[in-house]
């Protein structure tokens, strides 16, 4: 496969590039794109030196998969001339999440709606990925009526600026911010911009996405979304309502076999997910599993993960395998 990763230098392009390293993704020809200041810069990838090149020659070299994790404004401009020539994009963006005419694809929860003529894929936010492959083992077995999700989000997921602003904040160094505000010591209940209904983006997503990505309208999501001086992965608490009541015993043995989940849920050795345990790991943890004793059908859990690996990375390299393992995609075609 001949695999272009556009905004290789970024945090989560950065991280594709381990991701596919780690996981022998077939990569037989590897081209790296960045923007035009980064060009010649060289990047190794599995021992091998590789000079950054232009998104332009990158789309004459017609690559079989474009990872494109380059910005919403970069991936509307350039992913449908990778489309053209016949590469197959996943993209990391939130520029195509919602676009009718394009899937937006958790590998766990929906990869069977993929076929080969779609050449634009949308991979969901970080937070949404999470909880959906928590949620549809619960789904299919009880039916979701209502989600309530509060997260906890790392200060990775909006990039170096922000790490950089923890750090020089922690060590006491003046320095540019990512934020409003200081974030060490502190928590921000705003992620993205705020939308007219009092919500953010970022909260509308989570309720948006779901709906899509679960192929049910009728699954009901109300979303807190808030930024904490964390590394190493995002934390959600969340509330689900079921049509239908549910035995503990049972969720616990469905999440425990469902694909790409960990059940994390020992209290009386204090065992429960946290994001240290979750940094630099694929599975999404799943704890503090219990009733919720204020109405019935209702369940209460913590879910955590690592948001630049399957929050983004990970999550868009499961979805290179599915196309591959199940001949969706090939080389592409002659413009």
């Amino acid at each position: 496969m001949k695999i272009a990763v556009v905004g290789a230098t970024g945090l989560v392009g950065t991280k594709m590039l381990q991701v596919l390293a780690e996981r022998n993704f077939p990569v037989t020809e590897l081209l790296l794109v960045a923007s035009e200041k980064s060009v010649g810069k060289e990047i190794t990838f599995k021992g091998k030196a590789y000079k950054v090149i232009s998104v332009e020659d990158a789309i004459k070299q017609k690559a079989d998969i474009a990872l494109f994790s380059a910005g919403g404004s970069t991936s509307l401009a350039q992913a449908p001339l990778f489309a053209a020539a016949g590469t197959t994009v996943i993209d990391n963006s939130s520029a195509w999440r919602m676009d009718p005419t394009k899937k937006l694809v958790v590998p766990e929860v929906n990869a069977d709606v993929l076929t080969p003529e779609d050449k634009i894929i949308a991979n969901p936010n970080c937070s949404t990925i999470q909880m959906v492959v928590a949620l549809k083992p619960l789904h299919d077995r009880y039916k979701i009526k209502r989600v309530v999700v509060s997260t906890y989000q790392s200060v990775t997921g909006t990039g170096v600026k922000a790490v950089d602003q923890l750090m020089n904040e922690r060590n006491g160094i003046d320095g540019p911010m990512a934020y409003p505000y200081k974030i060490d010591l502190n928590v921000l209940p705003h992620i993205d911009v705020f939308t007219e209904n009092g919500y953010t983006k970022e909260e509308m997503k989570m309720v948006k996405e779901t709906n899509k990505i679960m192929g049910d309208d009728s699954i009901r999501v109300t979303a807190t979304t808030v930024r904490i001086p964390v590394m190493g992965g995002h934390s959600e608490s969340v509330n689900i309502e079921f049509a239908n009541d549910f035995d503990l015993a049972e969720v616990r043995e469905l999440l425990a076999k469902s694909p790409g989940i960990v059940v994390t849920d020992d209290v009386a050795n204090l065992k429960y997910p946290m994001p240290l345990d979750a940094h630099d790991k694929d599975d999404v943890f799943v704890g503090r599993i219990r009733r919720d004793e204020s109405q019935p059908n209702t369940l209460n859990c913590w879910i955590v993960s690592d948001n630049l690996r399957k929050g983004a990375a990970t999550n868009a390299v499961q979805i290179a395998e599915y196309l591959v393992a199940n001949h969706l995609v090939g080389q592409a075609v002659e413009a």
